[in-house]
């Protein structure tokens, strides 16, 4: 081919010419060949490489051949970077405007005669196979639903795409270079452009999702994938498909959506499962909105939630609200008032507003929810009928200090709460009211009111420790006896319940009958004994403490039956516990005993049970040393008050304990008499 590069004059003989013989050879070649002078200028091309430059063989001579290219729209190719070398070969390829490709290699010759330096460009045409390939890999994608798209080596697009014109109505002239971005959804343009460039900066594969605007003016999703095609390392075009996946980014969607669905409706089953737990364990109406709350809360987001229930007449609605909440401009108020619980229980109905304005409306633009929304943050609200046995018993009423729509899945949940709301409501009224009929029959035995004797002060405090309907066993009592004296017990009957409070009433009767007749301590113990082995259960436990005082010498006489020692508080001395044995609890036979106390004026003897010094986190033991230094530690005007005295001590002693037991104190005290001197 070298030797081609010098042409041969015809010979003055007349015979054939032997250039000619040469150019008609290289016009039939498969190969395409040209022939540049030092100035870059083509001398000689045969027919097949005039193909490259779109023009016939004979205008190429005198021509630049990367002017030849551009003239027709088609890349130089190489021939800049060729003309560039010096003694290497350069190669390229490139399409012509019939879509067919060419393999450029150029090359430096040197003339055999002159010695001067030469550039020749030889083009190979596909032969159509790669074209073929190409088109075969087009329609695979085609059919698969896939737009095929190239950029060049800077990932400008030159090339037009039939596909993503119908898909989007761009025009060719809107689509190229880098206008196919404009058709991208403004929010991904920017992330799109930045990977794109990375992309093309790097020579690193692209992948991207983004939504598309379509014709008809919505939004697709699509997935664009490209490659580099390379040489010499370099990437010189990329190729790319891009791909609908709307269908799979909706049936992503949809899963995702039901996966939430299912956690929701999951989640919202096991509160539901806890808010039975935690409603059984409310005992009172304000337990039960106190729980409701919480439930609120986690359930649903509720800022405030509150319990409406009906007055026994149906005629009149109260409020209930957990401790800490906002209080609603009317805690109570008639049937008919427009308010969104009273509502949903003249409807029998849940009803919800999600912003004020709909709340207006429903409520028929009543004054009271311009009202409302001016004195509480509330903004949204739902409200739900609370039925027994078919009847309305009041509403649960939550709200939102945002806007908020209320779904279907959220309502029917809520209605479940309010279901639960309404059975544990019931049973807390029901509670409430037996609880309170058993403090009164406990109250009711014990005396209404202690004596009044002169020269002595007593006083008594109880307070009940059980959660359940039931009256317990403690009781005290104190009464004056025909010789001026004063008796004073403070007893326990173990156990609770209707048989500890007959018991307790029946030794509460026969120690005043035997106090009477034989009021010494240790013979009215003695008594109770056999009568206690005569009509009470020996698995009846019953401990006391009985006294006899005597107001003008303070001699105190006491027999101990198994119960705590009484503690004695003096003005000027530390406090301590009586000093003696207790005998067995009543029924055990023993010889009872007695002791014999003088009470100095000013001093106060305290009975009490073992509710305030023993609990589940404090032992017997422990529980007494610490009731002497709690009395030890009472201010001065306590210390002179016996009223004040055992709320003092029950306070104390209490303080950071839960109450799991009835508390009941019985204290005598001998004033200090005071003097003509010092009056």
């Amino acid at each position: 081919m070298s030797a081609e590069t010098s042409i041969p004059p015809p010979r003055s003989d007349g015979d054939a010419v032997p250039g000619d013989a040469v150019r008609a050879l290289l016009d039939d070649s498969p190969i395409g060949f040209a022939l540049l002078d030092s100035t870059g200028r083509i001398v000689a091309a045969n027919r097949l490489v005039a193909e490259v430059f779109d023009c016939a063989p004979e205008p190429c001579p005198g021509h630049d051949p990367a002017e030849l290219m551009r003239a027709c729209g088609v890349p130089a190719a190489g021939t800049e970077a060729a003309e560039r070398a010096e003694d290497r070969v350069v190669r390229g390829r490139h399409r012509t405007d019939d879509g067919r490709l060419w393999d450029l290699t150029w090359f430096p010759v040197a003339d055999p005669v002159t010695g001067d330096s030469r550039l020749a460009l030889i083009a190979v045409r596909d032969g159509g196979e790669v074209h073929r390939e190409e088109q075969r890999l087009r329609a695979l994608l085609q059919v698969g639903n896939q737009v095929v798209w190239t950029a060049d080596a800077r990932g400008e697009v030159h090339e037009d795409s039939p596909q993503w014109r119908n898909i989007t109505g761009q025009s060719t002239q809107d689509y190229l270079g880098r206008g196919w971005l404009k058709a991208l959804h403004p929010d991904d343009r920017a992330s799109v452009e930045r990977a794109w460039n990375d992309a093309v900066l790097d020579g690193t594969p692209f992948d991207a999702l983004f939504r598309v605007r379509t014709r008809s003016g919505g939004y697709d999703h699509f997935r664009a994938r490209a490659k580099p095609v390379t040489e010499g390392g370099a990437p010189v075009e990329w190729v790319g498909s891009l791909v609908d996946v709307t269908t799979e980014r909706e049936a992503d969607e949809l899963r995702r959506r039901l996966n939430q669905q299912l956690s929701e409706a999951a989640m919202r089953t096991a509160r539901l499962q806890q808010a039975t737990s935690d409603l059984a364990e409310a005992l009172t109406v304000d337990e039960v909105v106190a729980a409701m709350s919480e439930i609120g809360r986690s359930g649903v987001g509720a800022d405030h939630i509150s319990v409406v229930l009906l007055d026994r007449n149906g005629a009149r609605l109260d409020t209930v609200v957990a401790a800490g909440a906002h209080p609603l401009p009317r805690g109570s108020f008639p049937l008919g008032h427009p308010e969104i619980s009273a509502l949903a229980i003249a409807e029998r109905a849940s009803r919800t507003a999600a912003d004020p304005a709909e709340l207006a409306a429903l409520l028929e633009d009543a004054p009271e929810v311009e009202e409302l929304v001016r004195l509480t943050p509330e903004r949204a609200w739902a409200a739900l009928p609370m039925m027994v046995a078919g009847r309305p018993i009041g509403a649960l009423r939550l709200a939102f200090t945002a806007p908020r729509e209320i779904g279907d899945e959220e309502r029917v949940f809520l209605e479940a709460l309010a279901g639960q709301c309404a059975l544990a409501i019931g049973r807390a009224a029901l509670y409430e009211q037996e609880h309170n009929t058993a403090e009164e029959l406990q109250r009711s035995l014990l005396p209404e009111e202690l004596p009044d004797v002169r020269g002595v002060r007593l006083a008594a405090y109880y307070r009940s420790g059980s959660r359940h309907v039931q009256v317990g066993g403690d009781w005290y009592d104190a009464f004056p006896l025909p010789d001026g004296r004063i008796a004073g017990v403070l007893g326990d009957v173990m156990g609770k319940g209707i048989p500890a409070a007959a018991g307790m009433s029946r030794i509460r009767n026969a120690l005043r009958a035997l106090a009477f007749s034989m009021p010494e301590p240790a013979d009215v113990l003695t008594g109770l004994d056999r009568m206690f082995s005569a009509t009470e259960a020996m698995d009846q436990v019953t401990t006391l403490v009985y006294f006899v005082l005597d107001p003008v010498t303070g001699q105190l006489d006491l027999s101990n039956a198994g119960h705590l020692p009484p503690l004695v508080v003096a003005g000027g001395a530390r406090p301590s516990l009586l000093d003696t044995d207790p005998d067995t609890p009543l029924g055990i036979t023993s010889v009872r005993g007695h002791h014999k106390f003088f009470v100095q004026p000013g001093n106060t003897v305290a009975l009490y049970s073992d509710g305030l010094v023993e609990n589940r986190k404090r032992s017997v033991d422990c529980g007494l040393d610490e009731l002497v230094d709690v009395a030890s530690s009472a201010p001065p005007e306590v210390v002179g008050d016996p009223q004040q005295m055992l709320e003092y001590l029950v306070e104390s002693m209490l303080e950071g304990y839960e109450q799991d037991d009835d508390v009941t104190l019985l204290a005598v005290q001998l004033p200090v008499i005071e003097s003509v001197a010092d009056r």
